[in-house]
């Protein structure tokens, strides 16, 4: 029973990894199309704004979409850590659901409140209010809570997840994925500071950790081991992990 349990909690997690890639894939691939996404970011307000009310509908879709990507962190972090076990397990879990919850909260402003004040921007008499508050949520909710914080959250969840499960269950060179991923989503902390380059490798991070992400539930539907610890490794007839990286 057990290991069954296991099997259903690997998959799922597999599951939720593959689909929280692709939506994010699909997200980034569309917006990057439809709205310039991220480059516009860099432009005056009044631009970004105006460019957003020509494809509004467009834009607060794909957005959801990304939305729906970050909150599967939650259900990520969760299975992951029921896999891993112990005080590791409980960690990778708080940060999958606080990387969600950040990132989520933080990508929500382009359709709750982005709209509204896209609208007030129209009305001249309104227009300077208007993008003075795009420009407090965008740096309060953009540029702090979901990047920021986002980015170092998501950064040290990829890096135990690495550590408890993807070096139990995958080859080395995964894990290496695993690191590098980490390594480059954090320099995006550096952004705020003015390093142009940050945003590039912050990119790149976020493509090597969605092929990660994808190659993770790739091992863990395949393969019928546990995960060295955790009480099913012990539970008779499973099969511990103890070669994956020998």
């Amino acid at each position: 029973m057990a290991a069954q349990t296991t099997q259903s909690t690997r998959r799922l997690a597999a599951a939720a990894m593959t689909t929280a890639a692709l939506l994010a894939i699909a997200g980034f691939t569309a917006l990057g199309s439809v709205f310039e996404y991220p480059q516009i970011l860099k432009e005056p307000t009044a631009d970004i704004l105006e460019l957003y009310r020509q494809h509004q509908g467009a834009v607060m879709a794909w957005f959801v979409v990304l939305m729906l990507s970050a909150a599967l962190l939650a259900p990520v972090g969760i299975l992951l850590g029921r896999l891993a076990g112990g005080s590791q397990g409980r960690w990778i879990a708080r940060l999958g659901v606080v990387a969600a919850v950040v990132q989520v909260v933080g990508l929500s402003r382009w359709v709750l409140l982005v709209p509204g004040i896209s609208s007030d921007a129209t009305d001249p008499a309104r227009t300077a209010d208007a993008h003075h508050s795009f420009e407090l949520v965008h740096t309060w909710l953009g540029t702090i809570l979901g990047e920021t914080i986002g980015y170092a959250l998501t950064a040290a969840f990829t890096v135990l997840v690495t550590l408890a499960v993807t070096r139990a269950v995958a080859p080395r060179w995964m894990a290496y994925l695993g690191y590098l991923a980490a390594a480059l989503i954090a320099t995006g902390v550096l952004i705020p500071l003015g390093l142009e380059a940050a945003s590039l490798t912050n990119f790149a991070g976020y493509v090597a950790w969605c092929l990660w992400l994808i190659a993770m539930a790739v091992y863990l539907w395949r393969t019928p081991r546990t995960i060295p610890g955790h009480p099913a490794a012990t539970t008779a007839g499973s099969d511990p992990v103890g070669t994956a990286n020998q």
